[in-house]
């Protein structure tokens, strides 16, 4: 008798010691059936749009939670800025009517700064993870001013940690630059070349709208602002800029090969020739094109032989193209996908390594590097306010 108070002591603990045991051992297979089971998959993005407008000309546009939406799980990553112009309403022009698109009014132009602050506090309303599949641009600077300058780093200042670079903004556009209120831009102007030598300083990266032409050029001559643009690009060989549409238009479209009309003069040539121009000389390797706009598009695939000169070009030199959309205020994700799709055809010539590389790792180089080097700068330079 004096031994069953012990026994059952003892079977007390073996009790207790299987009912840890398993507790323990489900817990470790718990632990283990969820180590093996499958991470949900990242989305297969189509693409990463280098060139994104949230807003219209009269800075109204698509709802920042709503183009997440839209992006949903076809654009992984993408830039984001406004439109550096506001579009005047002008009554004496249109009267009642309240013009949107700067084809739709004589009035002018001019510039709206605020719209950098608008994109900055809308990228901070969302969180941390959807603000990373996002890089803010600024854009509200005149490149005519020798203050625009003032007014990037400001902007900095003001909203640490929220701005990649710079960009889209304009110097020589089609049917734009003749309506900017106070006079257009130059490439020759010193206050573009501070804006850019600032933007290298900090690690910016630029996206910059410059027809290589003037509408309506006379056929057979050399593009009006090729030298022009060639001696801005290498006086910033430290400053990583991204030529919008490859330097055309809605009418300034790429130049034929064609026998010049003064004697001795050199025929000029292809417009393919031209950009291979760019893309191997080593002075300007710091230059990207992005290939956005369903304007640039539609020369792409106007011909089966310009498609298959176009794809020629991209499988020969992938590293230095971004596909962008230069979408306006989408409403829905069919709208965002439009200009992707109108690229079909020679998206079906390209090797694979040039499509993932035009599609989406150019970008994701370009603006990690960007990011990286803008943070730094930031830790670096500016005192918390």
């Amino acid at each position: 008798m004096s031994l069953l108070p012990g026994f059952r002591d003892l079977r007390r603990g073996l009790l207790i010691g299987m009912f840890i045991a398993a507790i323990v051992g489900g817990g470790s297979l718990a632990l283990s059936a969820a180590k093996n089971q499958t991470r949900a998959p990242t989305p297969d993005y189509l693409f990463n749009d280098s060139h994104f407008h949230l807003t219209n000309y009269v800075q109204k546009g698509t709802d920042i939670h709503r183009y997440l939406e839209i992006m949903g799980d076809k654009v992984g990553r993408s830039t984001l800025f406004g439109i550096p112009l506001q579009q005047e309403w002008a009554y004496e022009n249109s009267g009642d009517y309240a013009p949107t698109y700067y084809l739709q009014s004589d009035a002018p132009l001019y510039y709206y700064s605020f719209t950098d602050a608008y994109i900055a506090r809308v990228y901070q309303s969302l969180p941390k993870e959807q603000q990373a599949r996002l890089d803010p641009m600024i854009t509200g600077f005149n490149p005519a001013d020798m203050y625009g300058v003032d007014h990037i780093r400001r902007v900095l200042e003001l909203f640490p940690g929220v701005f990649s670079g710079i960009g889209e903004f304009s110097v020589h556009k089609e049917f734009v630059s003749g309506k900017i209120a106070g006079g257009a831009a130059s490439l020759k102007d010193p206050a573009l070349d501070r804006i850019l030598d600032f933007a290298g300083e900090v690690g910016l990266a630029v996206i910059l709208h410059c027809d290589i032409d003037m509408p309506f050029a006379k056929a057979g001559a050399e593009p009006v602002y090729l030298q022009q643009m060639k001696a801005l690009l290498r006086r910033h060989a430290g400053t990583t800029i991204i030529w919008a549409h490859i330097g055309l238009g809605r009418v300034v479209h790429p130049t034929q090969p064609q026998a010049s009309t003064d004697e001795g003069a050199a025929p000029s040539p292809a417009y393919r020739e031209i950009v291979e121009q760019f893309l191997t000389d080593p002075t300007l390797k710091h230059v990207y094109f992005d290939i956005s706009w369903d304007e640039v598009a539609k020369y792409a695939i106007a011909s089966p032989e310009a498609t298959r000169r176009t794809a020629a070009m991209f499988n020969a030199y992938p590293d230095r193209f971004l596909f962008g959309t230069d979408n306006v205020a989408p409403a829905d994700q069919a709208t965002q996908l439009r200009v992707f799709e109108l690229w079909n055809p020679v998206w079906a010539l390209l090797t694979p390594q040039a499509s993932l590389a035009i599609r989406k790792g150019n970008y994701e180089r370009v603006f990690d590097a960007a990011r990286a080097r803008v943070r730094a700068w930031e830790k670096a330079n500016l005192k918390p306010l």
